[in-house]
């Protein structure tokens, strides 16, 4: 696959991931609040909705080992994801989530699950075709499509849901997840050789304390920024009345911070090293949570939620290229997908933990909580960057 086709298309896959978390991080909260519910149920509801990316695991184990109907081992399972997102968000644009609560969560499970399915095949095919020295690259250029994914979402569904209904919000959305078969039809996947064959063994590869230590730093990242992200626009709103527009355009300022984070990400990977990009990260995401608790007015906040923008695209950003470096291709997409499901373990968790703690402490005593607890991310770094004698960090790097 060219470069050039392969970083666009990476980018349009994360793009439609973007789309939807948008969705999640401008409007759900504030659509699920108009309809009655409670942010204890809207916390549950996030969590529930993750669980198909706790368990794509299964999903990536069935692309490494079996090449669908001889059309490839990523890309047909890419497509049936992408069709399954689809209609979930058409078939949710006809639920009423108070009436029908249990009905909106399993559809929004089973979109979930559409989007876990071409998740982890677009990131199997990401470790099928990247060189190591790409890694930094190409997530940046999938975080920052998702980022910018985010953005187009947050201020079109904003406008269309307030100047014309909830219901043209969501077909939207459902519009925008077709986007990456403009570039899905010219993907040819590379023919598999025999050291990247399936292999049960590899997975031998998680008894290193290395692994398991990158796995923890997973969770704890995923808990603090996802568990901050879901909070920020209700904050806005309880605090200053903001209306549905201005929701989705502090969406697209907070998208347009990702975009900057994942440039920046990937440029402190090169510049500084993996292990100082990981210490800036964690830093980042102390400082721009904390401020947020310190947001007085709407202009201050315009400046902020950026900021807090831009600590997200790099945390996401080094992360997910110190998980590539750490993955084995003979079981690409499974170990990326576990190394993965402890990171929406860690944002299931943090959305409901954030919710309940918002619910009975309130929104600036939750952000404060939450970037104190990046500290306990410290511990874990010299396990990473200084593994046990006979551990071997770049285990993939060979390949």
């Amino acid at each position: 696959m060219e470069k050039s086709l392969r970083y666009i298309t990476f980018a349009s896959l994360y793009f439609t991931q973007g789309t939807i978390l948008g969705y999640f991080a401008s409007l759900n909260a504030i659509y699920l609040l108009e309809r009655g519910l409670t942010l204890e149920a809207i916390g549950i509801f996030g969590a529930i909705a993750l669980i198909p990316f706790v368990l794509k695991i299964f999903l990536g184990m069935l692309s490494d080992k079996v090449n669908l109907f001889g059309l490839g081992h990523r890309k047909p399972y890419i497509v049936i994801g992408l069709i399954i997102q689809t209609l979930c968000l058409i078939a949710v644009s006809f639920t009423d989530p108070q009436a029908n609560f249990g009905l909106f969560v399993a559809l929004g499970f089973t979109l979930q699950l559409g989007m876990a399915w071409y998740d982890t095949c677009t990131d199997g095919l990401a470790l099928d075709t990247t060189p190591i020295e790409e890694e930094g690259t190409i997530q940046g250029f999938m975080v920052g499509g998702r980022a910018v994914g985010v953005i187009a979402a947050s201020g079109i569904a904003g406008v269309v849901a307030q100047n014309f209904s909830w219901q043209a919000m969501f077909w939207t959305l459902a519009a925008l997840t077709m986007l990456p078969f403009l570039f899905l039809m010219n993907v040819k996947e590379p023919q598999r050789t025999s050291e990247h064959e399936f292999k049960l063994e590899a997975f031998a590869a998680f008894k290193q304390t290395t692994i398991l230590v990158v796995s923890a730093l997973g969770f704890v990242v995923f808990f603090i920024i996802i568990g901050a992200n879901q909070l920020v626009n209700p904050f806005l709103e309880a605090e200053f009345e903001i209306s549905l527009s201005s929701a989705g355009f502090f969406g697209m300022v907070w998208g347009i911070g990702v975009v900057l984070g994942s440039i920046s990400g990937s440029t402190l990977m090169a510049r500084l090293g993996k292990q100082n990009a990981v210490k800036l990260g964690l830093a980042m995401s102390f400082a721009a949570i904390l401020l947020l608790a310190f947001i007085s007015n709407p202009n201050l906040a315009w400046v902020l939620v950026p900021l807090f923008g831009l600590a997200y695209g790099v945390q996401q950003t080094v992360y997910f290229a110190l998980a590539m470096e750490y993955t084995d291709t003979r079981i690409a997409a499974s170990m990326f997908a576990i190394l993965m499901a402890f990171t929406n373990v860690g944002q299931g968790a943090g959305l409901a933990v954030s919710g309940a703690l918002a619910g009975s402490l309130g929104y600036r005593w939750t952000f404060v909580i939450l970037a104190a607890l990046n500290i306990l991310a410290v511990p874990l770094l010299p396990m990473i960057f200084k593994p046990a004698p006979g551990e071997i960090p770049e285990i993939a790097a060979a390949e």
